[in-house]
């Protein structure tokens, strides 16, 4: 780069070099400041790192880089920590200590849910080594944004699918780590420590961060964060809630709000329709049906409940995932008042029935927007047997709101796909439907020229006015669960 008169771009002021690295990627800012000392220096001026997001190891899950191994990042970490902790405005970090998932322990995804690393001595050891790496890294974080009064919002993940493939593990299991509980016991402090010095907090999400939040850790938020909090996410696999209602008592102004599902009380509910609050615009839910042993949805939110929330709210939407739960669970907790938005039914082997669909197309028809079937199982049963009428069309004909269907693990016939086309047109912005998924009536084939999938093709197409083909990477459908509620949450909770 050269400049009239000869004068090159070292002679620049460093307020115009400042000016002109805010506008490069995170990524280009850390090359450009190899070139020399000067410009190396102008990098860490406050101004251009006010938002700062990373994503630690792993990289098969998507979202980020993809990296060679987790604990090789820990000196990167370490190195940004330092430089910018301590003014960085928002935060957002995905720690993944694993490279990928775990195979599990045997070949049936459902019965090594519940097994515990410690049955695998190879197992057992890449655990022990990723859940170390963990700590390290979330004491590194901790250590650096400590002091920070200036945290405006503050994301984490802990994507640790790999005790989430081996089994529901708590923060207990943290305690087998080598010097795991001093770690633990700092980790929890220095968080304690960040709620208590934070100032204006606006977003507090923290999702299966295994270790970090404890029932106690809400009661440190200072009294200003309480005030300026507008989104608040505690989502963990704890055998308890992390939430009293005290301390919900506090945030009077959330707009926002995702916990487990079990953890939404009648009494939290309560609170929530209080006409002293600000009104609640959006709730996001999981429900796990693996841990509904350990928490049980006795005491959740009732009908009555949702229809007084409501009342005071009358713009709350609603966001659940369903992870691996049988219909008469979510028959019992899909109320008529909720007014759910967008549901995500996944599971490796549990089905889903007919029955439940057509409650949910029934009552959900004036709000439902988002709708995700997904089940990862060699089998792909069909819920239109012993019916006049396709469940899922049923389901795009009555929903007339409907604008992202993604389905796999069931089967679709041809010509339902096309009339689910028709019914929405335009106005389905996403239909995403695996390949495997797809299936055709023989004796409707017979009576249609040519190749019976470039006809369907192009009838779906016509009828979205788009053009359309059919999934056929299915693991682009199968993200991982947590990971992906996690993502669209935060989607969910910022398009208020």
């Amino acid at each position: 780069m050269a400049l009239c008169g000869g004068v090159g771009a070292m002679a620049l002021p460093s307020e115009l070099i400042v000016h002109i690295f805010s506008f490069l990627s995170d990524r280009d800012k850390l090359r450009a400041s190899a070139v020399c000392s000067r410009w190396r220096e102008c990098l860490f001026y406050p101004a251009l790192w006010t938002e700062l997001k990373l994503r630690i190891g792993g990289g098969c899950n998507g979202g980020g880089s993809s990296s060679s191994s987790s604990s090789e990042e820990t000196p990167r970490l370490e190195f940004l920590m330092r430089k910018f902790g301590s003014f960085v405005r928002e935060l957002q970090l995905e720690l993944a200590p694993v490279e990928g998932c775990l195979s599990p322990l045997n070949n049936n995804p459902s019965s090594t849910r519940m097994d515990q690393p410690e049955s695998d001595p190879q197992l057992s050891q890449r655990w022990r080594d990723a859940m170390a790496t963990y700590l390290d890294q979330v004491l590194c974080v901790f250590s650096s944004i400590r002091n920070n009064r200036n945290l405006r919002k503050l994301s984490l993940y802990g994507d640790t699918c790999v005790l989430q493939q081996e089994g529901l593990l708590d923060s207990s299991h943290l305690h087998q780590i080598h010097q795991g509980d001093k770690k633990i016991n700092e980790v929890q402090q220095l968080f304690m420590e960040l709620l208590s010095n934070s100032r204006q907090l606006r977003w507090l999400s923290c999702s299966f961060m295994l270790g970090l939040v404890t029932p106690c850790s809400l009661a440190c938020l200072s009294n200003p964060s309480a005030e300026t909090l507008q989104h608040l996410s505690l989502l963990d696999h704890q055998l308890g809630p992390l939430i009293s209602p005290s301390e919900l008592d506090r945030l009077s102004n959330l707009h926002s709000l995702a916990l487990d599902f079990s953890d939404l009380t009648s009494e939290l509910c309560g609170l929530l329709a209080s006409p002293r609050r600000t009104p609640l615009h959006r709730i996001s839910l999981l429900l796990n049906g693996a841990a509904l042993e350990f928490k049980p949805l006795e005491g959740t939110a009732t009908e009555d409940d949702w229809k007084a929330l409501i009342r005071v709210s009358a713009n709350l939407r609603v966001y659940i995932m369903a992870l691996e739960v049988n219909s008469s669970e979510l028959l019992g907790v899909l109320k008529p008042s909720l007014p759910l938005e967008r549901l995500h039914l996944d599971s490796y082997s549990t089905l889903v029935t007919d029955a439940t669909l057509e409650l949910i197309s029934q009552q959900y028809n004036k709000t439902l927007t988002h709708f995700l079937l997904l089940r990862d199982d060699p089998d792909f049963p069909d819920l239109s047997i012993n019916r006049n009428e396709d469940p899922l069309v049923l389901l795009a004909w009555r929903c007339t709101q409907l604008a992202v269907l993604v389905i796999h693990g069931y089967t679709v016939w041809a010509h339902n796909l096309v009339a689910i086309s028709r019914l929405r047109g335009s106005n389905l912005r996403v239909l995403t439907i695996s390949e495997e998924s797809i299936d055709f009536d023989p004796d409707q084939a017979v009576c249609m020229d040519g190749d019976p999938v470039h006809n369907l093709v192009k009838e779906v197409s016509l009828g979205l006015a788009r053009v359309w083909h059919p999934c056929l990477d299915s693991s682009l459908v199968l993200s991982e669960p947590t990971h992906h509620f996690h993502h669209e949450l935060h989607a969910f909770s910022m398009g208020m």
